[in-house]
């Protein structure tokens, strides 16, 4: 008959993709872990401190761009920009980590 080798749920046919991410979700730990690492190296050797600093600020204490740009006496404009830098610089660095 037609038998189909997922598992496939109701609103889910034999060759969608969340069935092969679903069947396929712990092949990727490695390469997260790799990438992580990788992350936490280009943080030390590739930003500045200002743009260290800002990175933390927003994505471990969750502060806006505002709260940033007041708590460090800054144009909201250029914590924004500042981000943007460090977020393309890491992306830079990281594109062949995988």
């Amino acid at each position: 008959m037609n038998a189909t080798p997922f598992d496939t749920r109701s609103s889910e046919w034999a060759g969608d993709m969340t069935v092969w991410l679903r069947e396929n979700a712990n092949d990727n730990q490695e390469q997260i872990e790799r990438l992580l690492r990788n992350l936490r190296k280009a943080r030390v050797q590739e930003l500045t401190p200002r743009q260290q600093q800002m990175l933390a600020m927003r994505f471990e204490q969750n502060m806006s761009g505002a709260e940033i740009a007041r708590e460090l006496g800054l144009n909201r404009s250029t914590v924004s920009r500042t981000l943007r830098r460090a977020q393309k610089r890491l992306r830079r660095c990281l594109q062949y980590a995988l």
